[in-house]
């Protein structure tokens, strides 16, 4: 990750001295030409307030897009959750942040949306992520052996990440089904569906192997005395 957070330092500190140097540049022409920037700013004072309102987004925007290259909480190579999509960040605009999504879709968010709403940033400290799946078992099941075989499954994974033990969590009695969470720790997180594929079918092969029943919603129907008497004659003609 140090080669990421370097490269995106890098692109938020030329990114500042370019408007820096923009913005001196164009005071420095102004003034060699001869216009009183007093005055040009308060014109400019006068018919900012005109537009203020036509432009509340775009000024949103772009006081967002300062704070995130002056704070770097967001940095080229980032990978996000936004607005239930997750992204890596591939260029910080002024206005705007392109990421890329995990099927590959280019997309333009708005700056004010990363500042403004609750983004999980899966790289801001390091880049392990939590991968959680469940399953749920017959109640006939013995739970031991179904704890002991999750555990093998998952400890099986290639890609899990060793500094960190599986946790295996009976978590619910439910209508049908014992269920549990199989938790393991992953480097890489913009790997997390085919890792959750993998772990899926670990999980499948290894319940069946040891015998045990995944469970399935069913339902039992319980008739009263006189409901199961008014329903003999159907059965004798049937």
């Amino acid at each position: 990750m140090r080669g990421v957070t370097t490269e995106g330092a890098l692109a938020t500190t030329k990114r500042l001295l370019h408007y820096v140097v923009m913005a001196v540049g164009v005071a420095v022409a102004l003034d060699t030409i001869g216009i009183n920037l007093g005055a040009l700013f308060a014109a400019g004072a006068i018919f900012a307030i005109g537009i203020s309102f036509a432009m509340q987004n775009i000024a949103q925007n772009f006081v967002s897009g300062l704070i995130l290259l002056a704070e770097r909480s967001i940095k080229p190579g980032d990978i996000l959750e936004v607005e239930g999509r997750i992204v890596t960040v591939k260029k910080m605009g002024i206005r705007s942040t392109i990421g890329q999504t995990l099927d590959n879709e280019e997309i333009i968010v708005p700056n004010s949306t990363l500042v403004q709403s609750s983004v999980t940033d899966y790289t801001l400290a390091d880049s392990i992520y939590r991968l959680r799946t469940t399953v749920g078992v017959i109640y006939g099941s013995d739970m031991a052996l179904v704890k002991q075989t999750l555990e093998e499954a998952v400890g099986k994974m290639q890609w899990r990440f060793e500094g960190r033990d599986p946790v295996i969590l009976m978590t619910e009695f439910g209508d049908s089904s014992v269920n549990f969470e199989a938790s393991v720790w992953m480097a890489d997180p913009w790997k997390l569906r085919q890792a959750r594929s993998e772990l899926n079918e670990a999980i499948w092969w290894a319940l069946k192997e040891a015998g045990i029943t995944v469970a399935f919603p069913q339902l039992d129907l319980h008739l009263d005395p006189e409901v199961t008497k008014s329903l003999q004659p159907l059965r004798r003609s049937s």
